[in-house]
């Protein structure tokens, strides 16, 4: 790739990836992160050196291949799925990683008992951290933490539903006290948001 080329795709992918969404595929689990947003992530985790980074909805792991990729070797990860089947497709093929613990627990409950450390970087790919419990999430960021949300534009897995739910958190963003949201229509539809 020609470095005066602007393109939109990644230039690199975690090594793991592929195989892993085959068998994400087999399992018929559509929800995977795509691969702008997890080029995305890469660079963002790459931004926290040492840190602690948290995603909340492992699914098939594929955020996490991605954060994982660009995190330093201090960094950690933890990863919070409510489905065993298909975050036992991440344990397979990322579980050998020590800078990553999977947790296998819905991501309401784990918002609501967490007592650890707080988060450098958050990426939510489930309900609770973005369209339920967004407050007690944002409490777990350090101050200068990024949040990152993504699904935000339309996709054929949303319920008929959904909708209501995605503007409903759009506009409670804006207004969020303790972050600074840009909201964009790129990828699947994403925030970044800093912790203030």
């Amino acid at each position: 790739m020609s470095a005066a080329r602007l393109v939109d795709q990644p230039w690199r992918r975690p090594p793991q990836l592929d195989a892993l969404l085959t068998e994400a595929n087999r399992l018929g689990f559509a929800m995977s992160c795509e691969d702008r947003t997890g080029a995305l992530l890469a660079v963002l985790a790459a931004s926290k050196p040492g840190g602690r980074l948290l995603e909340l909805g492992t699914g098939a792991g594929a955020g996490a291949a991605w954060l994982l990729d660009g995190m330093t070797a201090t960094a950690t990860l933890m990863s919070v799925e409510a489905d065993p089947t298909v975050q036992d497709v991440a344990r397979r093929h990322l579980g050998m990683d020590p800078r990553l613990r999977l947790v296998q627990q819905d991501a309401a409950a784990w918002l609501a008992g967490y007592t650890g450390p707080m988060f450098d970087l958050a990426y939510v790919d489930c309900r609770p951290g973005k369209y339920e419990h967004l407050d007690r999430l944002v409490s777990l960021l350090r101050p200068g933490a990024l949040y990152v949300g993504d699904d935000l534009s339309p996709q054929p897995t949303w319920p008929h539903d959904h909708q209501g739910r995605v503007d409903a958190f759009l506009d409670r963003l804006v207004h969020e006290r303790g972050i600074r949201p840009l909201i964009m229509n790129w990828a699947s539809g994403l925030v970044v948001a800093a912790r203030t």
